[in-house]
């Protein structure tokens, strides 16, 4: 079932919605394929969220152990104003609990099974 992930500034939470419910987080991980999706005509915000098709690939406030299996490699950066993200598609996502939102790898020198 497909989920959207998306920021919710005014709480300070991460927010995943599908259509039979909606959970908020502190952060995420999302071990799986993702892809950014923009809805520019809407009248109200979010215009743009992280969206995937699978919902078990969805870790909520993910163990700081765990973390450490991935690399930071990049931010994944949404522009409210021109509603757009710079990368659309990937995998790994962490949504962390200070807004930002990083693209990730799995580090081969720290494993564990994913």
């Amino acid at each position: 079932m497909k989920s959207k992930i998306h920021r919710c500034n005014c709480r300070k939470v991460w927010s995943i919605q599908n259509r039979k419910s909606k959970v908020t987080a502190h952060s995420i991980l999302l071990t799986g394929e993702w892809s950014a999706e923009l809805k520019p005509e809407r009248k109200c915000d979010p215009r743009g969220f992280v969206t995937t098709d699978r919902s078990q690939e969805i870790v909520i406030n993910p163990p700081h152990d765990f973390i450490k299996n991935f690399v930071k490699v990049e931010k994944l950066i949404y522009d409210k104003k021109k509603v757009n993200f710079n990368i659309k598609n990937g995998k790994y996502l962490l949504f962390a609990e200070d807004g930002n939102c990083y693209i990730l790898k799995k580090d081969p020198d720290n494993l564990l099974s994913i």
